[in-house]
């Protein structure tokens, strides 16, 4: 591998990093909000298809 080479698998691999735990973040909020509706007894949103 090229110098070149390894700088962009490092980016990757950063920018990889990064939107794992944005994801998590994002996950984290929906099953709190999921946790909170059913405590309440309020109804989801219904999946539009």
């Amino acid at each position: 591998m090229e110098a070149s080479d390894v700088k962009k698998l490092k980016d990757l691999e950063e920018e990889n990093s990064r939107l794992k735990k944005m994801y998590a973040d994002v996950a984290m909020d929906n099953q709190i909000l999921k946790d909170l509706f059913s405590k309440k007894g309020w109804a989801l949103p219904q999946k539009s298809s």
